[in-house]
């Protein structure tokens, strides 16, 4: 099974503190393993405390986000597409989703990308490794939506993402963030 361009939406008592309550959004999965970005880890950083004649908008909250727990301090940026336009220095990952050269960014050289959300680090997985997680239930796979990846407030996505799906998966996402105070 395949997740790319998918959600991963973790269980909610999931134990690890780099993925619990995590909504990933899946770039890359095959054979040899899979590469996402956690859409729900806002860091405190602001981005135009560091980056501040950037050419292009950066998507609220303008923070650098938690991408995972792999290659922390790497800078990765998705941007979401202008239709119509040319990309320049962008590449679609899905619909109007792009994956931006963070350099060419920075140097003003992008073009057909409206706005961009920063990541440091990313989630990552070797050949077998998701499947076996997969498999174990650790994570749900649901549809991806433009708004999730750009989602104004991060804080709710894994809520709103598993509550959107109804039936069995709706009511985990009432979970109580403390169980021991329900």
């Amino acid at each position: 099974m395949t997740t790319r361009h998918q959600l991963l939406v973790s269980v909610p008592d999931l134990g690890d503190e780099n993925f619990d309550r995590t909504v990933v959004y899946m770039l890359d999965h095959d054979e040899d393993g899979a590469m996402g970005l956690v859409l729900n880890r806002p860091t405190s950083s602001e981005v135009d405390e560091h980056l501040d004649e950037l050419p292009l908008p950066v998507s609220s909250p303008g923070v650098f986000f938690m991408g995972g727990p792999v290659s922390v301090g790497g800078l990765l940026a998705l941007g979401l597409r202008q239709m119509g336009s040319d990309l320049e220095h962008a590449i679609v990952v899905d619909g109007p989703v792009v994956m931006v050269e963070p350099e060419a960014l920075l140097e003003g050289r992008v073009g057909g990308v409206d706005s961009v959300r920063f990541y440091t680090g990313y989630s990552g997985w070797s050949g077998g490794q998701l499947e076996g997680e997969l498999e174990a239930g650790v994570w749900h796979v649901v549809e991806a939506m433009p708004d999730d990846v750009f989602c104004p407030a991060p804080d709710a996505l894994w809520r709103n993402v598993m509550r959107r799906q109804g039936g069995r998966l709706a009511s985990i996402g009432l979970y109580p963030d403390d169980p021991a105070l329900n």
